[in-house]
């Protein structure tokens, strides 16, 4: 079992996994880290702030992204691994993409994970990667794709559906070779805002299926609309969904904001303390 893993499935609070997005377009951040030296800062920032994964993405997966090329991928992303494992050798990365070749090249210059926002459906080599080099999969449930993801999403019962969708897919990838096996519900990917609070709510179900769920709700469009806020008035919005996935059973967070979701990730430690009698 890699030591990534063994972490996650014996951590006794959520893993913080920190977000760099190094894209022109994605929903949050787009644009800010472009600049190799402001992206290594703010990698920095979030290691000392207490994120366990830094999770490094080169395409927007916003819903409507277009589709990034190949080599333009790999030139936003490779640099950045090679200067976090100069100098942070122990940290663990995770390499968004639903590419085959940009998570072969990741994995080979130092990514710990895959984190395929399409399971291994956009490009099925990617599975057999992950398998050859033991690396763990996140499997998540997308419909559609990012394109088109949210144009009337429609389910008859969306918790269930998406269970049994996991669970096919959870048998596909064992199937072919890859034993570490993190699930995500999806939330925000083809979904409307009344399927989310549904996902968010029956998130513990997913349990069943045997393997570490991972979340990300973070200053998503679900909280603003709900709430009618903008993308940076979202911060208590994505802590207090965080905090409800933690107690959920979520063992992975995805967030931006590191720093609170390790205040976090300290209380749920407190709260999970064992009790010890003063009496004698």
């Amino acid at each position: 079992m890699s030591i990534l893993y063994n972490k996650i499935l014996n951590s006794n609070s959520p893993v913080i996994m920190g977000i760099l997005n190094i894209t022109p377009d994605s929903f949050s951040d787009g644009g800010k880290y472009l600049n190799s030296e402001l992206a290594f800062n703010h990698i920095e920032k979030m290691i000392k702030e207490g994120a366990e994964i830094i999770d490094i993405g080169g395409e927007s997966t916003r819903p409507d992204a277009d589709e990034v090329k190949e080599e333009e991928e790999l030139l936003r992303v490779i640099p950045i691994i090679k200067e976090i494992k100069k100098k942070y050798n122990k940290i663990f990365i995770s390499i968004d993409t639903t590419k085959s070749k940009v998570a072969e090249e990741a994995i080979k210059f130092g990514a710990n994970l895959i984190n395929d926002v399409s399971g291994g459906v956009f490009d099925s080599k990617i599975i057999n990667i992950a398998a050859e080099s033991k690396t763990p999969l996140v499997v998540m449930h997308i419909k559609g794709n990012p394109k088109n993801m949210q144009v009337n999403p429609l389910y008859y019962d969306v918790t269930s559906e998406i269970i049994a969708y996991l669970e096919d897919r959870i048998k596909i990838v064992l199937k072919n070779g890859v034993d570490e096996i993190i699930i995500d519900p999806g939330i925000g990917f083809g979904k409307t805002v009344e399927d989310n609070f549904r996902l968010l709510k029956n998130l513990d179900k997913f349990k069943t299926l045997g393997k570490p769920i991972l979340i990300g709700v973070s200053k998503k469009s679900f909280l603003g609309k709900s709430l009618d806020l903008e993308i940076e008035h979202r911060e208590n919005a994505t802590i207090i969904t965080e905090t409800i996935a933690a107690l959920k059973g979520a063992k992975i967070i995805r967030t931006h904001n590191v720093k609170n979701a390790v205040e976090l990730k300290t209380i749920y430690q407190h709260l999970n303390k064992p009790i010890i009698s003063e009496h004698v």
